[in-house]
């Protein structure tokens, strides 16, 4: 049968068009509620081969068809795999047309045997983030750049790197293996080399251990070695390099307020708490101190709560709660200050591009929520209960007291002021929108086609 899904986006057609043929498009585009990964992206919308890797090693590849290929009104591709085509088909007719100068009709036709109701809410969420994605481009518009990008493989630098890229800028990917592209270079975070950052217009660094983990001696180690040395070395490097970049955006947490604030509102001019993770967030912002007096522009992106079913807290909740397994920690009383991964790797591109933005700046929802609320939006997100509470001594198991304290039952009421005082957009300032779009769950919008 086939299928037709369609919306309007605020952009030229030709941009319209253009934006799918950039690297990135795909990334972007991926439901991060799907067991999906980008395997390796096409190089043409004419005639190239996209892969997507499935569980249990399947590969979907998504062969662009020649014949199909009509800038800037359509491309198509079909699946390529024999396994799957036998069992799903799969042909796909990207359509575009002009609704006007600064406007484009979006028409994904689609002749398959997977059926409507498994298709709807991954067209909707393509629809929303391209939408989504062109208006932040329009909204911190910037010459082209040359980013490099320290942890671009983690989960905010993926969806990061793409952003850039299908913005038109240019991303140098910093990595400890030996380089394989132009597009790499091999960076040594104890002794980065001299030309690391030659022709480099930006920094954005956000390699490091995670935080999350048992709060003994040798992981807290871990979490300040892999932060604070490198970080003042390529922020030294940064002030070194005459050919270098002119902006050094940092990756930071809200863990620099510290574990137990209680309602007061924590803006980017508030003390910082107490802690192991308050003082070693302080000294990995202040690494960035050799760069900021060489007269480069720093930002210090304090995060809150990054939420993505691809990774981080999230990802360990998804299949708990889906299963009805989920509830809140303790009592439920505690501040969550978090941010949906698209408006943190928005806030990102804005600290690129903006040149009014520097220092500390809260990468936080302006609608920060108790953990009991988040807890009762994300049950409601996936329509199940949410009534096993979890002791308090439950992950103080896992992380120790003081781990358990510092993030589990951390207490912060985190507001986003200097961002609001920018007058920031936010794609969902609002939790339960947040989660419904990236679970797949959010009303749609777009218009679907019956059957035939």
């Amino acid at each position: 049968m086939a299928l037709e899904f369609s919306t309007v986006v605020a952009a030229p057609l030709d941009e319209v068009f253009a934006w799918h043929g950039l690297p990135g498009a795909i990334v972007r585009l991926t439901p991060p509620w799907q067991p999906v990964k980008v395997g390796a992206e096409a190089g043409s919308l004419r005639d190239g081969r996209a892969r997507l890797n499935l569980p249990g090693g399947l590969r979907w590849v998504a062969a662009h068809e020649p014949a199909g290929y009509q800038p800037p009104h359509r491309f198509v591709d079909r699946l390529d795999t024999p396994v799957l085509a036998k069992l799903v088909s799969w042909r796909h007719t990207h359509g575009f047309a002009a609704d006007g100068p600064d406007r484009t009709v979006v028409t994904d036709h689609v002749e398959t045997r997977v059926p409507e109701a498994l298709l709807r809410s991954m067209f909707a969420y393509r629809h929303r983030q391209l939408a989504a994605d062109l208006a932040a481009q329009h909204r911190y518009w910037h010459e082209p750049l040359t980013v490099a990008v320290t942890g671009a493989s983690g989960l905010v630098g993926t969806a990061l790197t793409a952003l850039l890229t299908t913005g038109g800028h240019r991303v140098i990917r910093l990595v400890r293996r030996p380089a394989r592209t132009r597009d790499e270079r091999t960076w040594d975070p104890a002794a980065p080399a001299a030309g690391l950052l030659a022709g480099v217009d930006a920094v954005v660094h956000l390699a490091g251990t995670s935080v999350a983990g048992r709060f003994d001696d040798g992981h807290l180690k871990a979490v300040r070695d892999s932060r604070i040395g490198p970080t003042r070395a390529l922020a030294g490097l940064a002030a070194r390099t005459a050919d270098g970049p002119g902006v050094f955006v940092s990756a930071s947490a809200v863990g620099y307020y510290g574990p137990d604030r209680g309602d007061d509102v924590l803006t980017e001019d508030s003390k910082p708490g107490d802690g192991a993770l308050a003082d070693i967030v302080a000294e990995w912002e202040a690494a960035t101190e050799p760069a900021a007096a060489a007269g480069i522009r720093v930002v210090q992106v304090r995060t809150g709560l990054a939420l993505s079913p691809r990774g981080g807290l999230l990802r360990l909740q998804y299949p708990l709660f889906a299963a009805g397994l989920g509830g809140p920690l303790g009592a439920g009383r505690h501040w969550t200050p978090w941010i949906g991964l698209d408006d943190l790797t928005d806030i990102y591109l804005r600290a690129l591009t903006d040149r009014g933005l520097d220092g500390p700046v809260n990468a936080v929802s302006p609608e920060p929520v108790r953990n009991v609320e988040y807890t009762r939006v994300l049950a409601r997100t996936l329509k199940r209960p949410a009534l096993v509470k979890v002791p308090r001594f439950g992950p103080r198991l896992l992380l120790g007291r003081d781990g358990a304290r510092e993030l589990a039952f951390a207490d912060q009421r985190v507001q986003p002021e200097r961002l609001l005082a920018a007058g920031h957009v936010f794609r969902h300032a609002r939790l339960g929108d947040a989660l419904a779009h990236m679970l797949g769950t959010a009303a749609d919008t777009s218009t679907v086609g019956e059957p035939v």
